[in-house]
């Protein structure tokens, strides 16, 4: 059976023919993440991120129902003013091709449809996890288990603290995902550098993250890796102030009866409410950061594939 692929941008496409660094970037964060124009401005403000660090961005989306990896300016505007827009995880992605729908893809469809793009590594903002009493709800992020299973190597600010992060550290652990932190032995939470927990490894350098992808994939492990980069100190909120906020968000849900998919995006609306603006500023500043990141990353793992 042939595998589908996106179609790509003619700059994605002459890039990967060349053996060059692409970034993949996730479309959720235009179409759910944040209101327009601050989507838009967000989207582009990344793009040029990637390209100011030697590589190419690949925004991924469906659009009309076509798997898409790379989108024109006119596109992402389009995008970020449309009504009625699905958020796609990878099991939603061929429901949405057959009704012609347009959809933001979440980080684990962005991660499959990287792959199958030839795309190494995605810049994101934070993944998801395990929730808070996932005992009783069974409620476990898709974008763990799609870590287990493609072999893109994503780079993000950790995982949110609306999340159960110890356990979800031992979920990934259990897909066999090497969590690994940059310059620092802390796994960031999102919103803080600091969780409380330790990252399985640290390295210190974009070069020696790409040496360890290198030599990952090379022992054929068929699984990704997650690249945990913290927020910049200039951004951190501080732990106190997140966790307290946090706490007040998710208690309004459980009252309100939320959850599932519209849970995430509930908080994350609560929190920058509660946080007067600051968690929003804080997000766009961590996805830039991750961005650049991800490019070095990427200039360095094409450099090796291109000397094997």
């Amino acid at each position: 059976m042939t595998l589908l692929k996106p179609k790509l941008s003619r700059e994605v496409a002459d890039a990967l023919a060349a053996g060059g660094p692409v970034v993949a970037l996730e479309s959720t964060i235009i179409t759910h993440g944040m209101p327009y124009p601050a989507n838009l401005e967000t989207a582009l403000a990344v793009e040029a991120v990637v390209r100011e660090n030697g590589a190419v961005p690949a925004t991924i989306a469906v659009i009309d129902g076509e798997l898409r990896a790379g989108l024109e300016q006119a596109e992402l505007e389009a995008l970020a003013q449309a009504k009625g827009v699905v958020k796609a995880s990878g099991r939603d992605l061929a429901a949405a091709m057959v009704r012609k729908a347009s959809a933001g893809t979440t980080v684990s469809a962005t991660m499959l449809l990287a792959d199958l793009a030839g795309i190494d590594i995605f810049a994101t903002g934070g993944v998801g996890g395990v929730h808070r009493g996932a005992e009783q709800t069974f409620d476990i992020s898709a974008d763990l288990t799609e870590l287990g299973r493609t072999k893109t190597a994503v780079v993000c600010a950790g995982v949110k603290s609306i999340l159960d992060i110890a356990k979800t550290l031992e979920y990934l652990e259990t897909q066999r995902v090497p969590v690994i932190a940059y310059g620092t032995e802390e796994f960031p939470a999102f919103f803080t550098r600091q969780s409380g927990y330790k990252a399985d490894h640290r390295l210190d350098t974009p070069e020696e993250i790409a040496q360890a992808m290198h030599l990952h994939h090379r022992l054929g492990t068929g699984t990704g890796l997650m690249i945990a980069n913290p927020i910049p100190e200039a951004f951190a909120l501080t732990p106190d102030f997140i966790d307290g906020t946090i706490a007040d968000a998710v208690r309004e849900a459980d009252e309100k009866g939320i959850g599932r998919k519209e849970l995430t995006p509930f908080l994350l609306a609560r929190i920058n409410e509660l946080s007067k603006g600051e968690s929003l500023k804080a997000n766009i500043a961590l996805v830039k950061n991750n961005a650049a990141l991800a490019s070095r990353m990427a200039v360095a793992y094409a450099a090796l594939k291109k000397s094997a």
